[in-house]
Parts: structure tokens; C-alpha cells; sequence
């Protein structure tokens, strides 16, 4: 898929999470433009370095540590982006959990153009 349309999907995915998930919350469409843009290059450089090192935990738990991990992302977002917020351990998981869910649903439903 190219970048232009997971940048998009990205975008849509993360308003989603702002619509569902109370305590994250973003400023402007602006902000949300550029909270996908941070999001997919923290998905793209921090995310893997984490699933390395937290591989023993994540085979320990079956892989439900990765929603942690997806979690830490949208927070590293968020502390990087003045316009976008999360409030807390909580909100993260469930936006973390939105956005996938998305995500893979746009993607899927999108394949095919």
C-alpha cells in the first residue's frame, strides 16, 4: 500500500481513537495530519527496537504485551505533539486497540483499489 494512503488510513484510524476513547483528544485537523505523520514514524523506527527487546515478554504473554507496546506509541505521539493528547496508561490501551482495529479494517476495505 502506498504512503500516501496508510498516511491516510493512519489519520482516519487516529480520529476514530477521538471519537471513541475518551482521553485522547486533538486540537485541529492540522494536528491530527501531523499525529499521523509522528505516528507512523515512531511505528516505523521506536516500535521495532521495542518489540527486540521486549521479545521475551511478549512470547511470555502470548503477545498481548505488543498492546502495551502500541500503547507506548500512541503516548510517544503525544509527547511529541503539543496537539494531540492522552491522558494516561488507560486511554492509550483502549485508543492503541481503536487505531489497530481501524486500521486493519480500512486497509482491508481499501485492498481492492
Amino acid at each position: 500500500m502506498g504512503f500516501l494512503a496508510q498516511f491516510v488510513i493512519t489519520a482516519f484510524a487516529l480520529w476514530a481513537a477521538t471519537q471513541i476513547v475518551s482521553g485522547i483528544a486533538v486540537r485541529s485537523m492540522p494536528s491530527l495530519l501531523l499525529a499521523a505523520l509522528i505516528f507512523g514514524l515512531v511505528n516505523a523506527v521506536v516500535r521495532p527496537v521495542l518489540v527486540l527487546l521486549s521479545l521475551p515478554l511478549t512470547i511470555l504473554t502470548l503477545g498481548l504485551f505488543l498492546l502495551v507496546i502500541n500503547a507506548a506509541m500512541l503516548g510517544l505521539t503525544a509527547a511529541l505533539l503539543p496537539g494531540f493528547r492522552v491522558d494516561g496508561f488507560w486511554p492509550a490501551l483502549l485508543g492503541s486497540i481503536v487505531v489497530s482495529v481501524v486500521s486493519w479494517a480500512a486497509a482491508r476495505l481499501f485492498a481492492g483499489f
